[in-house]
């Protein structure tokens, strides 16, 4: 997109943060499909999800995926929950994390939606390690 300003600070290490929680192929995917309706808000959430709140130094990678997960599975963000397990290969959080997560999210958010991340995250687990007995890229699904 040749009139776009150029990128700030926050945006940068967003751009940073992005890549190394979510992987290159996912961020060049997204960027690729990318449009001039949909610009302003790929700049919104690359500085503010990932420049500010994922690249804070308080909470490691680890624990804001865990505490992601939870959230968009409370919220039935479906296609989000899948999009972090496959984030979990960069984040260190691991299936027994993401487990715990879920569980809290059935006391605090009800059965039914943990019961459904639960097989999203079983569902997207599989596609990881068939992708990796295959010897294929993890990134190589869409979110």
């Amino acid at each position: 997109m040749a009139d776009m300003p150029p990128a700030s600070t926050r945006y940068a290490k967003g751009m940073q943060t992005r890549r190394a929680v979510l992987g290159d192929a996912h961020v060049d995917r997204a960027q690729a499909g990318q449009s001039a309706f949909d610009q302003p808000f790929q700049e919104l959430i690359t500085e503010s999800a990932w420049g500010t709140v994922w690249a804070g130094e308080t909470w490691t990678r680890r624990e804001r995926s865990m505490v992601t997960i939870a959230l968009l599975a409370a919220l039935g963000h479906d296609d989000e929950v899948a999009m972090h397990i496959r984030a979990t290969a960069n984040t260190g959080a691991t299936p027994e994390d993401i487990r715990e997560a879920l569980m809290h999210v059935a006391i605090y958010a009800g059965v039914p939606a943990a019961n459904h991340a639960i097989k999203i995250a079983k569902a997207t687990y599989a596609e990881m390690e068939a992708a990796r007995a295959a010897g294929e890229d993890d990134e190589k699904h869409p979110a």
